[in-house]
């Protein structure tokens, strides 16, 4: 008798470890963001623009290295900072709007 995917054992803990990775790197990215709203609240009492290019390539250089190791795409990493680091800006303009 042949399995369905969904009830194969081996596909069950694999997708029971990926939704525990899963939130584990949510809980990581909160943890940055509560980080990026401290810097945000820096930056706008020292009137430090909330975009610092960059430090920005500083960080996509590290990350994309460090994705290599993982044997993730540098295209992947990008795309994955760019989309942090957006959000990272976000915060960081709202908090800059609420000081005004």
């Amino acid at each position: 008798m042949n399995q369905t995917p969904a009830s194969d054992p081996t596909l069950q803990i694999n997708r029971i470890k990926i939704d525990s990775i899963d939130k584990k790197l949510i809980a990581l990215l909160g943890e940055r963001e509560r980080v990026v709203k401290e810097i945000g609240i820096y930056k706008a009492k020292n009137n430090i623009p909330a975009l610092q290019a960059d430090r920005f390539k500083q960080v996509l250089e590290k990350t994309i290295e460090a994705g290599k190791q993982e044997g993730l795409s540098a295209t992947f990493i990008t795309e994955l900072m760019n989309a942090i680091h957006k959000e990272s800006l976000r915060i960081e303009e709202e908090i800059k709007a609420q000081k005004q």
